[in-house]
């Protein structure tokens, strides 16, 4: 049996408030592409199917379109939810879709009840973890101590192993949680400090397969435990990263052979650092026009309107950060104590050497403050 690993599609999440839909659905049809290729027979979802407990519709719609083309292209569907999706909305018409080889699995309750598939060499059960949040789950298990993702997901596997040894044959586990050992980018929003959400992989023994999800870049926990990452770059500490999923291959006695499989990257990220006036006319950039673009801007004296500027090279330059090359060293002194004693113009210099980061007027400045004040004395005069 042939079984795509993904997760966390996150279908309707904004790139710094551009919509990733277009994007999303390129890659999601790239995806039923290889699906029709490979032969895969299975595609798992292992939870963030949306971004939002509340779909668009637009999100909506591409999901059916999605999981339409998957099935059209010969792969059953198994996917469960996520920290961001609504078990409620999510798993609506979960009861209807599996007629249709979509098995969307939502219920805590109901986890150690898999989904059986059959190749040549017999069963494969499929369990479904949700994302389990031990203060929304802990009063339905009064005589189970769950505090911890730990504590919840060693239970959800407990239940799943009791299962299996009474149905035997191989199995796969689908969870999404924050396995301990893993590197996690800034948009897996809901770790915890202290450790409370993470899992030890040592939890999923026994599975032939355990896809994982929560995590967006591709990480290998043991031959047998992985996760895919997310499909497309949801953030510039993503930038570079693989997107794709892994191909499983169950044999006769287990887990076979494992391969990652690219899907394409609708527009890269890039992250490019300089003075303002080198990133609009160093020619070494060209090629970065139809990127994703966090610029890293490092004039001494932060520019003027300098996201417009850029974004009139870089179209898509959606990030725009001030990190000057040279920083001025504090005084001990206070400001009330440098200027003490000091011209109106000496005070006019010092102050803007205090908010440019010790770069003081240029000499047109100089010029303008001296006419302005000049003007000011002439005033107090003939009043």
């Amino acid at each position: 049996m042939k079984i795509l690993h993904t997760s966390d599609w996150h279908i309707g999440r904004t790139f710094h408030t551009h919509s990733t839909l277009e994007h999303l659905r390129q890659v999601l049809d790239a995806l039923a592409a290889v699906v029709a290729e490979r032969r895969v027979d299975v595609v798992l979802v292992a939870g963030d199917v949306f971004d939002s407990a509340t779909p668009s519709a637009d999100a909506m719609k591409l999901l059916q379109h999605a999981f339409r083309s998957i099935r059209e292209a010969g792969a059953t569907i198994v996917a469960t939810s996520g920290n961001h999706d609504s078990i409620t909305r999510l798993g609506f018409h979960a009861e209807w879709i599996r007629l249709a080889g979509i098995h969307v699995l939502t219920e805590h309750g109901r986890l150690d009840e898999p989904v059986t598939l059959e190749d040549e060499h017999g069963d494969v059960h499929f369990y479904g973890i949700p994302y389990l949040e031990p203060a929304l789950i802990r009063h339905d298990y009064p005589g189970v101590e769950l505090r911890t993702h730990e504590q919840a997901l060693t239970f959800a596997m407990q239940r799943i192993r009791d299962d299996r040894g009474r149905r035997g044959s191989r199995s796969v586990v689908l969870s999404h949680c924050f396995a301990a050992g893993v590197a996690a980018s800034d948009v897996e929003r809901d770790i915890s400090s202290g450790g409370l959400d993470l899992v030890p992989a040592s939890v999923f023994a026994d599975a032939d397969y355990v896809a994982l999800g929560h995590i967006h870049g591709r990480q290998t926990i043991s031959e047998s435990v992985r996760y895919s990452g997310a499909p497309l770059h949801y953030s510039f500490s993503e930038a570079g990263k693989p997107r794709g999923g892994w191909l499983v291959e169950l044999g006769p006695d287990g887990l076979g052979t494992v391969e990652w499989l690219d899907l394409p990257v609708p527009r890269t990220l890039v992250q490019l650092t300089g003075e303002l006036d080198e990133l609009l006319t160093d020619a070494a950039h060209d090629e970065h026009t139809g990127c994703w673009v966090k610029a890293v801007v490092t004039d001494r004296v932060r520019p003027i309107d300098g996201i417009r500027r850029l974004q009139a090279r870089f179209p898509h330059c959606v990030a725009f950060e001030w990190r000057p090359s040279v920083v001025a060293e504090d005084s001990a002194a206070s400001y009330g104590e440098r200027v003490k004693g000091q011209s109106d113009g000496q005070i006019v210099a010092e102050f803007l050497a205090h908010v440019r980061n010790g770069v003081g007027p240029t000499s047109f400045e100089t010029a303008l403050v001296e006419e302005l004040l000049a003007g000011e004395r002439a005033s107090e005069v003939t009043a």
